[in-house]
C-alpha cells in the first residue's frame, strides 16, 4: 500500500554512528538483544525485534502513542504520534507502517526511504566486502597452486549469488535464478543499454511511486536487467531484488503483498509483461524490439504473441495445433495456438507414488505426461465442441499436436488441483532426464525436423516444497558452465546431477541441443 505518514516518520538525515556495529541483518534488538528479525525505526533509528520474536518494534511504536498529561503539550505529542510509525526490515528492508498497520510500497517526497535503504546495504555489503578482500589476497598468494589448477584442465569456483527474500518471495527468486542460467535469454537482456527513468538531478536514482505518476514512470525492463546483471559477478553473496519486486507491484496487481504466490503464474506473467513492454506497448517506445547479436526474432511467425516477435516469444515461443473431431459428422477443426510453456497433467495412475523408489506400481516418467497431453481424447460433457456442420454441441475427441519446438522448452508439470474446497497437492515423484528429451514424436510434421533439432538439455528445476500452493517453499537448481546450483533465496551451493534428477520437478526448463553435438541416451 502507499502510507501517507512517511513525510513526518522518516528522519530527514542518516546518521551512522546511531546504528549498532555489524550488518544490519545481525543487528541486535535494544531491549531484548535477540539478533532474529531485527528492525530500525525510521524516525529515532533505533533497532527492536520484529513481532514474531518478542515485538519490541511494535512495543516501540506503542509506547510512542501513549497520551502525557500536560495540556499545553498536547500539540507536540499529536505531532510525535505520526512519528516512530514506519520501520524497515534490516534484512529483506522491506519498509512497515505501523499505523496503517500494512507494508508501504511509495517514499517520501524526498526520497528519505530509500537513502535509508540504500545506507542499510552499504552497511551490510561493507561487511562481505572486508571478507572477500582477504580472500582475494588468499588466492592471488596462491598463484603457483591456480597454475597447477589450470595445467590440470580444472575450473575455478564460480561466484554465485543467491536473491535475498523480501518475504514470502521465494517464488520469484526461484523463477529470477532459473532465467538467469538460460544463457540465450539472459545474455540479452544483460547486454542491453541502461535507462534513465528520471533526467536531470535524479538520473539514475531508482524510484518509488505513487498512483499519480501511473505505470509509464517504470521500466520492468530494466529492473529485470538489473537482477540479472547483479547474479554471477560475485561481488556479493546475496543481491536484494525490491526494486523489481516492487516494479512488479506496481504493474502486476495479482502478486501485491508478502503471501506465497504460484511461481508458475508469476512466470508467465513475468514473460507476458516483458514481452509487452519489449514491444514498446507500455511506454510507447519501440525498446530493445531489435535483437542482440547471436538472438534472431522471427517477426513473421506464428509464434509471436499479441504482434511483434521479442527475446521472449523468439526463445519460449512455440506452436500447437489443435484438432478437435466430431463424432457425429465427422467434421475437423484446425486451429494454431503459441505457446511460451506447455503444462502437463500427471496421469491419475501415477498420483499416489510420491517417491522414486516407491515398490507400488512404475515410476512417471515425463514422457508419461507429455504422452497424456498429446494423446487422443474424448471431451466430456462440461467441454462439448460446437460442430460447424451440426450447429449445436456434440460429442468431439480432441487432440494436440506441436507445430514449432521453441528454443528453450518450459515444462509445467500440474502438481495443484481444485476439489470441492480445497486446492491440493500431488506429490507424484516424476523422473525426468538431463539429456536428450527428443520432442521429435510430438511433432505435426517430424519428417521435416533435422535429427538434432527435437533434442534438449536440462537447464533448470523449479521445485515446490510443501503441501499446498499458498504455502510451502519455492526452490530451483540451474546448470552454469557445466556445474549444477542449488539455490535456495540468499543461499547458494555448488550440487550435482544425482540430486538435481531426484527432486520432484514443478517446472522444467530445457534447452535445444546445439546442431553439432554429440548423441547422448535419448529419453
Amino acid at each position: 500500500m502507499e502510507c501517507p505518514h512517511l513525510n513526518s516518520s522518516v528522519c530527514l538525515t542518516v546518521d551512522s554512528s546511531r546504528f549498532p556495529n555489524g550488518s544490519p541483518s545481525s543487528w541486535c534488538c535494544s531491549v531484548c538483544r535477540s539478533n532474529k528479525s531485527p528492525w530500525v525505526c525510521l524516525t529515532c533509528l533505533n533497532v527492536h525485534c520484529g513481532r514474531y520474536v518478542n515485538g519490541h518494534a511494535k512495543k516501540h511504536f506503542e509506547d510512542t502513542q501513549s497520551p502525557g498529561g500536560s495540556q499545553r503539550r498536547c500539540d507536540k505529542q499529536e505531532k510525535e504520534r505520526t512519528q516512530h510509525s514506519v520501520c524497515m526490515d534490516c534484512s529483506s528492508y522491506s519498509t512497515y507502517c505501523y499505523r496503517c498497520d500494512d507494508f508501504v510500497v511509495n517514499d517520501s517526497k524526498l526520497g528519505l526511504v530509500q537513502k535509508v535503504r540504500e545506507h542499510l546495504q552499504s552497511l551490510e555489503n561493507s561487511v562481505f566486502a572486508v571478507d572477500r578482500q582477504r580472500k582475494r589476497k588468499l588466492l592471488e598468494s596462491s598463484s603457483h597452486n591456480n597454475k597447477l589448477l589450470k595445467d590440470s584442465g580444472g575450473a575455478p569456483a564460480l561466484c554465485a549469488t543467491g536473491l535475498r527474500n523480501l518475504g514470502n518471495t521465494c517464488f520469484m527468486n526461484a523463477i529470477l535464478q532459473s532465467l538467469s542460467n538460460i544463457q540465450q535469454f539472459s545474455c540479452y537482456f544483460k547486454e542491453m543499454p541502461a535507462v534513465e527513468l528520471r533526467s536531470g538531478k535524479t538520473a539514475g536514482r531508482r524510484m518509488y511511486h505513487t498512483r499519480s505518476q501511473g505505470d509509464t514512470s517504470v521500466s520492468l525492463v530494466e529492473e529485470f536487467r538489473k537482477t540479472l546483471c547483479s547474479l554471477w559477478q560475485g561481488s556479493q553473496t546475496a543481491f536484494s531484488p525490491e526494486s523489481l519486486f516492487y516494479v512488479v507491484w506496481k504493474i502486476m496487481p495479482n502478486f501485491r503483498g508478502y503471501q506465497q504466490q504460484d511461481a508458475h503464474e508469476f512466470m508467465r506473467y513475468l514473460l507476458d509483461h516483458l514481452h509487452l513492454e519489449l514491444q514498446g506497448e507500455r511506454n510507447g517506445t519501440a525498446r530493445s524490439s531489435l535483437p542482440q547479436e547471436g538472438v534472431k526474432l522471427s517477426t513473421g511467425s506464428k509464434c509471436c504473441i499479441n504482434g511483434t516477435s521479442t527475446v521472449v516469444t523468439s526463445i519460449f515461443g512455440g506452436v500447437l495445433q489443435n484438432e478437435v473431431n466430431c463424432l457425429i459428422c465427422g467434421t475437423e477443426s484446425r486451429k494454431f495456438d503459441p505457446f511460451l510453456d506447455l503444462s502437463l497433467d500427471i496421469p491419475s495412475q501415477f498420483r499416489n507414488k510420491r517417491t522414486k523408489n516407491q515398490e507400488s506400481g512404475p515410476t512417471c516418467t515425463l514422457r508419461d505426461c507429455l504422452r497424456s497431453f498429446t494423446d487422443l481424447e474424448e471431451l466430456d460433457e462440461t467441454e462439448l465442441y460446437v460442430c460447424h456442420k451440426c450447429k449445436k454441441r456434440q460429442k468431439s475427441t480432441k487432440k494436440f499436436w506441436i507445430q514449432k519446438l521453441p528454443k528453450v522448452l518450459c515444462l509445467h508439470l500440474k502438481r495443484f488441483h481444485w476439489t470441492a474446497y480445497l486446492r491440493n497437492k500431488v506429490d507424484t515423484y516424476v523422473e525426468f532426464p538431463v539429456r536428450g528429451l527428443d520432442m521429435k514424436c510430438y511433432l505435426l510434421e517430424p519428417e521435416n525436423s533435422g535429427p538434432e533439432s527435437c533434442l534438449y538439455d536440462l537447464a533448470a528445476v523449479v521445485v515446490h516444497h510443501g503441501s499446498g500452493v499458498g504455502s510451502g517453499h519455492y526452490t530451483a537448481y540451474a546448470c552454469h558452465e557445466g556445474r549444477w546450483f542449488h539455490f535456495n533465496d540468499s543461499t547458494v551451493t555448488p550440487t550435482d546431477e544425482d540430486t538435481v534428477v531426484k527432486a520432484k520437478a514443478y517446472i522444467l526448463f530445457y534447452v535445444e541441443r546445439p546442431a553439432k553435438s554429440g548423441g547422448d541416451p535419448k529419453l
